[in-house]
């Protein structure tokens, strides 16, 4: 599965880009994870000459933070990468702190 798209890069504001905004304000546009696990990447933001993501992330810690789309690519567990779930519609950086979603 393609992670990013022309499309879908144009559609992130630049890395400091929300910085001070509220959560409730600040849209997650993609979400990534993996089918054998239970990490989640919400994307808020992408700097697309680093190939650098900030948002939050659910793993070992739930955190915000800089995830690389060059490590999310180069996931391989038993076969599976990291996907985009084509389906998340619209939510916001608030809702997935609060595990609303």
């Amino acid at each position: 599965m393609k992670l990013m798209t022309d499309e879908l890069e144009k559609l992130f504001p630049p890395l400091y880009g929300t910085e001070r905004k509220d959560p409730k304000d600040v849209k997650i546009i993609a979400k990534f994870f993996h089918p054998l696990s239970s990490w989640t990447w919400y994307a808020t933001e992408y700097d697309p000459k680093d190939r650098l993501f900030f948002g939050f992330v659910r793993g070992f810690e739930n955190e915000l933070g800089y995830f690389s789309l060059d490590e999310l690519e180069s996931v391989n567990v038993c076969g599976l990468g990291i996907e985009r779930d084509l389906h998340f519609g619209e939510h916001t950086l608030a809702e997935a702190m609060e595990k609303c979603i």
